[in-house]
């Protein structure tokens, strides 16, 4: 009998530890970070050393479009006008317009945070709760590591096409040095040499300093634009308008299914959200930096679509280089050299800022905890995170010198549009009131998060019906129903009026941008869904066993930073 109450008291003293650790981790999983004055700022660091404020409102455009700009330029335009004819203009504004929505949310959250490190991370942490912050954060990373290898590769491709152009080198560089690489097992294993040599030299950059890494990704920029518009304006001498009749040969699909694809050709402009904590005038040149990097990247975008489409027939572009192919077919050879220079600079800008990204992200992290604090460290007289920065660099350089991370470039994307869609769900959900007080409610606050997952769902479940062809019945309902969860955000719900800058439309703009993020992540590979999926479970299982054991919101070891009395506000 004394052995059966033993029994029941374990069992029940096992219950109660299992009760607690459940209790312990939802309570900490739904914790949220509170929303300081974007004058007052507060960092912890284990050095007592913070980042430097040394980029100006042009850095932060360049920074931009460093980003977002790559060799893509001289291959996506060409590789979509294959199938929507001249119509890819219309493909690259409208994925543009989309774009310039999710800019706006952007913009609205840069300008009313306070100027640290963390972007959609930071926003989600804010407006949702600990959990799904540190999702975002997982997808993001993901995308950011596998990109960062994957450009790597091709920039060491490209610069041994360079190199190959004078009579010593011509086919006496062998393929494990950079062409694609020296496979093992089937290709598994895939030595590449220059690949991992460029991140080092980009990662002893960014370690240097903010501004030495500023500086050479300005240098870059530059260079890439000018040469865009060099072959801008070399193409449109040789243009035949009659090339772009039809406009649309093949009907509105294809240009509705090459916006899509292009969608991916400007992401990047939100890596101007994480350089917060190093800009000067973070409320006035954020929004400035993020919307402006991606209207001059709408821009140059059109301008080579419309050139390229007009040199040549469409049908007669080719898949690789279709740009260099159209410069050819004209005799104008020295242009496709331009070409090879200005992917080079342009894929070394956006591993640059993609590196520089990365480690900011961990720093935010490594501060709040959900990271070990080896991250947080600052160094106090380059006042930049060499750990993370390292620990970046070294991820990216395994990737790219072991492995064909090619072949995983379907499966990107995933974090991006994952990141943009909650960074639009954050300025509805920051922006909710009552209709009687300037606060929300938890009933008026749930209402608002149900109807954007019904946005969310229905954009889902369009683009499905879309991808496979299923009946338009069900495609319609699918929009309906999305736009009646955007009647009952614009109706039932009161949103209250910021100073600085505000998203306009909003909750219509935000809902739009989520709607059309959730329609294209049901047009990307089936194995980026299990990407996800996986990726999820495995950032709950760390969250679980390290993460909200380590957070701690209310450490003592603070320093508030004040602006300067004599910055610009």
């Amino acid at each position: 009998m004394g052995g059966g109450q033993r029994r029941t008291t374990q069992n029940q003293t096992t219950s109660s530890a299992s009760s607690s650790c459940w209790s312990h981790f939802w309570s900490s999983a739904l914790r949220t970070k509170p929303l300081g004055s974007p004058l007052e700022v507060a960092v912890r660091t284990n050095s007592g050393d913070g980042l430097v404020r040394r980029l100006g409102m042009f850095d932060l455009i360049l920074l931009g479009v460093g980003a977002s700009i790559g060799a893509g330029i001289f291959v996506v335009t060409g590789t979509v006008a294959h199938d929507a004819g001249p119509g890819v203009t219309i493909s690259f504004i409208l994925a543009g317009v989309s774009c310039v929505f999710n800019a706006l949310c952007y913009a609205e959250l840069a300008s009313r945070f306070p100027a640290v490190v963390g972007g959609a991370y930071l926003y989600t942490y804010t407006a949702f709760n600990e959990l799904t912050a540190f999702l975002v954060f997982a997808q993001l990373m993901l995308d950011y590591h596998i990109g960062a290898a994957s450009i790597a590769r091709s920039l060491a491709s490209y610069v041994v096409t360079i190199l190959e152009l004078f009579p010593i080198f011509k086919e006496n560089i062998p393929d494990w040095i950079g062409h694609g690489g020296q496979k093992f097992l089937g290709g598994a294993i895939s030595i590449n040499v220059l690949a991992p040599v460029l991140l080092v030299l980009l990662t002893v950059i960014l370690c240097r300093g903010v501004g030495e890494s500023a500086a050479v990704n300005s240098f870059m920029t530059a260079t890439k634009v000018i040469i865009v518009i060099i072959v801008i304006f070399a193409g449109a001498f040789e243009v035949d308008t009659s090339n772009w009749t039809p406009f649309a040969p093949d009907g509105f699909k294809p240009i509705l299914t090459g916006a899509t694809v292009v969608f991916f050709a400007y992401v990047g402009f939100d890596a101007v959200a994480n350089s917060a904590e190093e800009s000067k005038r973070p409320q006035r040149d954020l929004p400035i930096g993020i919307i402006g990097s991606l209207l001059i990247c709408i821009a140059l975008y059109i301008g080579v679509c419309l050139v390229i489409t007009g040199m040549l027939p469409y049908y007669l572009l080719g898949e690789d280089a279709p740009l260099a192919n159209a410069f050819t077919s004209k005799g104008l050879k020295f242009v496709s050299i331009l070409i090879s220079v200005g992917a080079v600079a342009g894929l070394t800008t956006t591993l640059l800022v993609g590196l520089y990204v990365q480690s900011r992200l961990y720093l935010g992290l490594g501060r709040d905890g959900l990271l070990p604090s080896v991250f947080a460290r600052v160094h106090p007289r380059c006042h930049t995170p060499i750990h993370s920065q390292v620990w970046v660099g070294i991820v990216a350089a395994a990737l790219a010198g072991l492995f064909n991370v090619h072949i995983l470039s379907h499966i990107l994307s995933v974090g991006s549009l994952t990141g943009y869609s909650v960074v639009a769900a954050c300025v509805v959900a920051l922006r909710l009131k009552d209709k009687a007080s300037s606060q929300v409610s938890s009933s008026t606050w749930r209402e608002g998060v149900i109807c954007l997952l019904i946005v969310a769902c229905g954009g889902f479940s369009a683009g499905l019906c879309y991808r496979f062809s299923v009946s338009i019945v069900f495609l319609v309902v699918a929009v309906v129903v999305a736009i009646l969860a955007m009647g009952a955000l614009c109706f039932r719900q009161v949103y209250a009026d910021l100073p600085g800058f505000s998203c306009p439309g909003v909750p219509i703009v935000p809902a739009a941008c989520i709607f059309f993020n959730m329609f294209l992540f049901a047009q990307i590979h089936h194995e980026a869904w299990v990407r996800f999926v996986i990726l999820s479970i495995i950032t709950v299982g760390i969250y679980a066993f390290y993460g909200q054991y380590h957070v701690d919101p209310s450490s003592e070891e603070t320093i508030i930073y004040h602006r300067a009395s004599g910055e610009e506000r």
